[in-house]
């Protein structure tokens, strides 16, 4: 089946501690059925310093799962993904406003 949120699309939280907060996708693992997205779901990493990078409490932004998150749509609200063919091709498209995303 086709992937219904990739990296670079624009998402917004439905449930948890970060609800309602708005976010870039960075990272997606379909085997596990999460993704990673940017300023959300933020824990503290202790490292230990090594010549290369300072040690200490480092923020770090953790997988979510894809059933959490929604698609932005051009009114910046929350949307469900479609899919149709254009031109013999799948292409994905916002169910609220109609538009190829």
């Amino acid at each position: 089946m086709a992937a219904k949120l990739k990296k670079g699309d624009k998402v917004v939280v439905l449930t948890g501690k970060d609800k309602g907060k708005k976010g870039e996708i960075t990272q997606v693992m379909p085997k596990d059925n999460k993704a990673v997205v940017e300023g959300i779901n933020i824990a503290i990493r202790h490292t230990k310093q090594s010549q290369t990078s300072q040690g200490g409490r480092i923020p770090q932004a953790m997988p979510i799962d894809l059933s959490n998150l929604a698609l932005v749509d051009a009114n910046g609200k929350a949307t469900r993904v479609g899919f149709r063919v254009e031109d013999g091709s799948k292409v994905r498209f916002a169910k609220t406003t109609g538009d190829v995303i």
